[in-house]
């Protein structure tokens, strides 16, 4: 272990000089956050800044987040990869955070922003529980994040989620943003890849299916969206949220759904 204690010459009379002191820890060997494996980290990392007053860098966000309701319950669907820009930064985040075991919530945006506030929920969610002596309904937990987030309204918060459960009136399924928006829907798709995710729910949505329907549905549509966006990727996970609580179903690698739909038929082009 190196001894820093010469550092402090007023508290220490065997001392380095000030000067030789800088130097050393000019010289010092410190951890550092792994860089692109590229020939010129900083030329490929130039496109994620601009010029912009406020902010000095521009995160160019990505991902699949979807959930809505059936007649069985609640479905999610996420697909796991973590993009900065052009860089591929994780194919292994979980972008479901399971806030209590009747609620779910969904990553989209900075990741680290969504990781706070649900957790902050999760927390929040457990004292209304230890007050009230009953678990908190979907709308007010999505409530609590709404008014939690409004408060740094403009302040660079970049979080797009959906809050799903089951309460004492069934499912519930409500989307938040970064600005304070709460809507309330019946299906949902969160993240750059959703204009994609939305084309195969909107075409294969039905109330009334089976949950293996209903679960081959939701993993068709993030592995379409993960195959026309190269922000979206990794590894599908669905979960299953019913009135005795969520189960996860399976986490599936897109390559093998790719493999799976691949020889389907195909709708002809007109």
């Amino acid at each position: 272990m190196i001894n820093l204690d010469f550092l402090n010459p007023a508290e220490n009379n065997n001392v380095l000089e000030q000067e030789e002191a800088n130097e050393y820890m000019e010289n010092l060997s410190v951890p550092t956050f792994e860089i692109p494996l590229v020939h010129n980290p900083v030329e490929f990392l130039k496109h994620q800044t601009h010029a912009a007053e406020q902010c000095r860098l521009s995160i160019v966000h990505g991902t699949t987040t979807l959930a809505f309701k059936f007649k069985h319950g609640v479905i999610v669907c996420v697909d796991s990869r973590a993009t900065s820009g052009t860089y591929i930064a994780s194919q292994t985040v979980k972008k479901v955070i399971e806030i209590n075991p009747y609620l779910l919530g969904t990553m989209a945006g900075g990741a680290a922003d969504c990781s706070y506030w649900e957790r902050e929920l999760g927390r929040r969610c457990r004292l209304y529980e230890l007050r009230n002596k009953e678990r908190i309904s979907v709308a007010a937990a999505s409530k609590l994040l709404c008014n939690m987030v409004y408060a740094y309204k403009g302040m660079g918060l970049s979080m797009g989620t959906m809050v799903c459960g089951w309460d004492k009136k069934g499912p519930g399924l409500y989307y938040v943003d970064n600005d304070g928006t709460r809507l309330e829907g019946d299906l949902f798709s969160v993240g750059s890849g959703s204009t994609f995710a939305y084309g195969i729910l909107d075409s294969g949505f039905k109330y009334d299916m089976t949950p293996e329907e209903a679960y081959d549905l939701g993993r068709r549509a993030i592995y379409h969206a993960t195959f026309r966006d190269s922000a979206s990727g990794g590894i599908v996970s669905c979960y299953h949220v019913k009135q005795d609580g969520w189960t996860l179903i399976s986490r599936t690698n897109v390559k093998e759904l790719h493999y799976k739909y691949q020889d389907e038929p195909k709708a002809p082009l007109v």
